[in-house]
């Protein structure tokens, strides 16, 4: 069972404080004290273990970053609002109560007083030590992004936000979050973290460690959430695709 689904079935309770427990409180209709802790509603009476805490925060942050970034233009279309539900059901696989619990956090987000920069700032805190989930959030951000077409401003801008706040190169995720013809080999490099002047070594080891870094069962228990074990796998196979790609461009084995 998904942590969505243990919080939901009260197998386990939620305590998450700043600005995402701001908007879980509020999806939940559950008040806050002064400190950002949830009140004596016995919600926060259940213990979660570091990996469910984990991977509650990035649940949350999740649909609540993705509210902002649809909101980076001012106005959030039906398209978006369908993209994201697309998302839920095609990318993750959500099933239905755990995609009603994301559309709530979601709906809280878009209007709440809270930024992006807020939401990301503190996913950031959480997972500072764990590159691989930073990368995946970014991932995710970009997929969404770019589902309903190409990236105006106002999502560039957040989106270089988020690069910024997690530490990254905006450049890098730019070049292979957008979907790239089969033969347009730079894509596959750019996934490996590499580039065409890397030698075929450097490469092996690239792609080695990337595929130990984002083995699902590993970045699972790093605190992926259960519900994102679908895209978890497609980005493990796109990792194996850019190297199958290469390896068949340059000649090695």
């Amino acid at each position: 069972m998904g942590i969505i689904g243990k919080v939901i079935g009260g197998a386990i309770g939620f305590a998450l404080g700043g600005p995402l427990g701001a908007i879980l409180g509020a999806t939940f209709g559950h008040a806050y004290d002064a400190s950002n802790q949830l009140d004596q509603t016995g919600f926060g009476n259940a213990t979660m273990s570091q990996t469910e805490s984990s991977q509650f925060t990035f649940f949350v942050a999740t649909f609540s970053m993705l509210a902002k970034l649809a909101r980076a233009d001012g106005r959030v279309s039906q398209a978006e609002v369908d993209t994201i539900r697309q998302f839920m059901v095609y990318d993750l696989n959500l099933p239905p109560e755990s995609q009603q619990v994301a559309m709530n956090i979601f709906q809280t987000a878009l209007n709440s007083p809270q930024s992006f920069e807020e939401f990301a700032s503190q996913f950031f805190g959480q997972f500072h030590a764990q590159p691989q989930i930073l990368q995946l959030m970014m991932d995710i951000l970009y997929r969404v992004s770019v589902a309903d077409g190409p990236l105006n401003a106002a999502e560039e801008r957040i989106l270089a936000t988020a690069s910024r706040i997690f530490g990254f190169d905006d450049s890098k995720y730019r070049s292979y979050s957008q979907p790239g013809k089969p033969a347009d080999t730079d894509r596959y490099y750019a996934v490996l973290g590499c580039s065409r002047s890397d030698s075929d070594e450097t490469i092996k080891k690239a792609y080695r460690k990337m595929a130990s870094d984002f083995h699902p069962d590993k970045i699972i228990a790093k605190g992926l959430p259960e519900e994102f074990v679908k895209f978890a796998n497609d980005k493990f196979k796109e990792i194996q695709e850019a190297y199958e790609a290469i390896k068949k461009e340059r000649g090695f084995s």
